[in-house]
């Protein structure tokens, strides 16, 4: 049996999964966390990986990494970082990316030239920050790499004279390299960097390897972790990928690039071949957490809880902004609860309401994908919150569409894994593996979810305008 391995360096921890390369079927697979905060050292990520593999990859043949999106990993001459890698979720960089959006012709020139608008999370914004902030970091930067871009370095030897590797996938998420053409945008990374030219790393097709690692396993490109996770999951025509992890994303696979000039949408690139229009939200399962934590008890008592509260949490309703937000761009926003009553705060209401305050944001989201043209049928719910049978209940009234809950897996590590069998079968498609199991929740006749979102939406203009 051809063994394979994939990857998952996550914001919070590094997931590896061994696979059977013409299955899929996961044998073996490990774990090990990450540092908290929005900017970790690139050495972390580098130790917590050869941690997770230690002694889990006997037989296997080839390998990738996919990564979380947008992080700055900035190398000097001698392949050492300059500082700490900023992460997606860092917000510092919120100006700068407002900046640099005026400073190219506003939102429609960068839609159109790299399916972007910039953000706070955006690479392309964070090297600006680099470069006003910390110019005596930006003037040692020889090299810009991604998380993941780092990793796959980092396993073939991670030499200076190693020329660093990157995918469609994840290139497409740094605002400097346009899904539309194949090609970086130079002139936008010089415009960030204030005329500084780092290199950059060579984008790989789909099944491309990247090489070879130091103990000889073929290393195949690699992706970002949603463009990861549509490839675990095998995604087709009307399937809507919503995941509940630290943050929220909405996406789904597309034939054509995207070009919004709202941003809310990124026009990403997919990892074999096509397109992925993507919202991302920067609060999904964390209100959860918190929310549980307000309330006093555990998650699975917080199910228990919102199950004694009625559709609607009996008038409360939580703006569930509590890290900012990327989409609606409001970074610097905060929570909200709204709406209490002598009668309805109580715990049970309140685990109600943040349930569904974390669900009408990203029904919000899944609403950008269908103005751009995005037809779903059903959404496939994933993420650590997605195991709560009542989140996926409350998510097929708000959505007003079928909900299925694919089994729970590694869905990120294991499209990593079906993007290394395909570079070791070197196909012209990635192999055909059988779709997760998945329980579906189909969405209710006259619910109650346009009634839920309507109040939503008045608490969200009464209290930011928009």
């Amino acid at each position: 049996m051809m063994l394979v391995a994939g990857v998952d360096s996550s914001t919070q921890s590094c997931k590896v999964v061994v696979c059977a390369a013409d299955s899929g079927k996961i044998l073996r697979h490990s774990k090990v966390p990450h540092p908290d905060g929005t900017e970790v050292p690139a050495e972390a990520w580098w130790r917590a990986l050869r941690s997770a593999r230690e002694g889990l990859l006997d037989g296997v043949s080839a390998i990738a990494v996919a990564g979380q999106q947008h992080g700055l990993v900035a190398l000097d001459a001698a392949g050492a970082p300059v500082r700490p890698a900023l992460l997606w979720n860092d917000t510092r960089s919120a100006q700068a990316a407002t900046d640099l959006v005026t400073e190219f012709g506003g939102p429609q020139a960068w839609a159109d030239a790299v399916g972007i608008v910039p953000l706070a999370a955006h690479t392309v914004a964070k090297l600006r920050w680099l470069a006003d902030h910390e110019p005596a970091h930006a003037d040692r930067v020889a090299r810009v790499l991604l998380p993941h871009d780092y990793l796959t370095w980092r396993l073939r030897g991670g030499t200076p004279d190693l020329e660093p590797t990157t995918d469609r996938g994840d290139a497409s998420g740094t605002g400097y390299w346009s899904p539309s053409t194949g090609e970086y945008r130079k002139d936008l990374v010089a415009l960030a960097f204030r005329d500084r030219l780092p290199e950059l790393p060579r984008v790989l097709g789909p099944a491309e390897p990247a090489g070879h690692t130091s103990d000889g396993l073929l290393l195949a490109a690699g992706t970002g972790d949603n463009a990861a996770a549509a490839l675990g999951l095998g995604i087709g025509a009307g399937d809507v990928v919503v995941s509940l992890g630290t943050s929220g994303t909405v996406f789904t696979r597309a034939e054509h690039p995207s070009a919004d000039a709202d941003g809310a949408i990124n026009g990403f690139a997919d990892a074999a071949g096509a397109y992925l229009p993507l919202v991302c939200t920067l609060n999904a399962a964390r209100v959860l957490d918190r929310t549980a934590a307000l309330a006093g008890v555990g998650l699975r008592e917080l199910e228990r809880l919102a199950r004694q509260s009625v559709p609607g949490a009996a008038g409360l309703t939580l703006l569930p902004y509590l890290a900012g937000e990327r989409t609606p761009n409001l970074p610097d926003a905060t929570g909200t609860l709204h709406g209490l009553t002598v009668s309805n705060m109580t715990p049970e209401h309140l685990a109600r309401a943040g349930i569904e305050g974390m669900l009408c944001n990203l029904a919000d989201a899944l609403d950008r994908l269908r103005a751009d043209g995005i037809r779903p049928r059903r959404v496939l719910l994933i993420g650590g919150a997605a195991a709560n049978r009542l989140v996926a209940e409350i998510a097929a009234q708000i959505f007003e569409l079928t909900v299925a809950v694919p089994e729970p897996q590694e869905y990120v590590a294991l499209g990593a894994a079906r993007q290394a069998a395909w570079a070791l079968a070197a196909t012209p498609e990635p192999p055909s593996w059988a779709a997760p199991p998945a329980q579906e929740f189909p969405a209710p006749t006259d619910g109650p979810g346009q009634e839920i979102r309507a109040r939503y939406e008045r608490t969200r203009r009464l209290l930011h305008g928009s």
